[in-house]
């Protein structure tokens, strides 16, 4: 979201400037503080963005002739009226996850299991998967991995 979007400005418009970093662009960390402080501010956070990321992406691929790729951290969550022909999920055990955002992204250990577990479960992303790929691995590992997958799934489109 740009200074000046619809998106940063119907979220200011709901959580207010403290969402806002000192040059008007989204404070992301200060965001996602307030919106999985609880369920209802990320549900309400939800319902401004995932509209407009469908609108977006739609408007993005309405001419594209050939593979595209989407990556929806939440595609569960968002129950998103996109088709797919194939859907792969990521996964690392929760412990691996609560790490990576604890040293990725500068959070508490409670910021990040409060994160994780208003996400849905391994279970529940695996279930609507055609392919998983662990991520439980070193970043090379996990770049071979998703290449294979989509090399295997792309092989004969051109």
């Amino acid at each position: 979201m740009e200074p000046g979007s619809a998106g940063l400005a119907a979220v200011t418009e709901v959580f207010g400037t403290a969402v806002l970093a000192e040059d008007g662009s989204l404070d992301r960390q200060a965001l996602a503080t307030i919106a999985f402080s609880d369920e209802q501010s990320r549900k309400r956070l939800e319902s401004i963005l995932h509209p407009l990321i469908q609108q977006l992406s739609s408007e993005r691929i309405k001419n594209t002739d050939g593979v595209v790729v989407y990556t929806i951290p939440l595609l569960v969550e968002t129950k998103s009226p996109l088709n797919f022909d194939h859907i792969i999920a990521v996964s690392a055990p929760v412990e691996t996850r609560v790490q990576r955002l604890i040293q990725h992204r500068g959070m508490t250990e409670q910021a990040a299991r409060a994160r994780i577990h208003a996400q849905s479960s391994d279970q529940e992303r695996e279930s609507i998967a055609d392919t998983v790929i662990s991520s439980d691995c070193s970043m090379e590992e996990l770049v071979s991995r998703a290449t294979s997958a989509y090399l295997e799934l792309t092989a004969g489109t051109d």
